[in-house]
């Protein structure tokens, strides 16, 4: 082991940009994971969103747009556009300790959802990891039509 940080310096000075890749990678990653940790909501897979919805009745909101959500949309998902979705609202805040799941046909756009919940206080948040896709790949079932509330 010291005979590898007493060659280190030479490597470092004779391969200066893998060496500042390395440590670019190595920081992204931890900035990611820290990241990852305070984002105050969970990720769930297709089968942990299940499980959720089974087991705890978790409300669920897709944050789709509305030709997305017209397209393919998990079962029992309330669409709401995110320009509208407000966690402040008198109807939501009447379920504030109840588990709410996010999706959208990504994942992005879900996790500004699940972020804007946090925000406003709520204490069991989920967010669709991979999206409406992910829930596709799993070979799991969508509903088509049109958005009821």
């Amino acid at each position: 082991m010291s005979d590898f940080f007493n060659r280190l310096p030479d490597f470092i000075g004779n391969h200066p940009f893998l060496s500042f890749g390395f440590v670019g990678v190595a920081i992204a990653l931890v900035v990611n994971e820290v990241a990852r940790l305070t984002r105050g909501y969970t990720a769930l897979t297709p089968a942990g969103l299940t499980q959720l919805v089974n087991r705890d009745n978790a409300l669920l909101f897709d944050v789709s747009s509305i030709q997305d959500y017209e397209k393919g949309h998990i079962p029992g998902a309330r669409h709401v556009a995110l320009s509208q979705f407000d966690p402040e609202s008198k109807e939501l805040a009447k379920v504030r300790e109840l588990p709410v799941a996010v999706v959208c046909r990504s994942g992005q756009t879900s996790g500004v959802a699940a972020k804007r919940l946090v925000k406003a206080g709520f204490t069991q948040v989920y967010a669709l990891d991979g999206g409406v896709r992910a829930w596709t790949e799993a070979q799991l079932p969508l509903a088509k039509g049109r958005a009821t509330g």
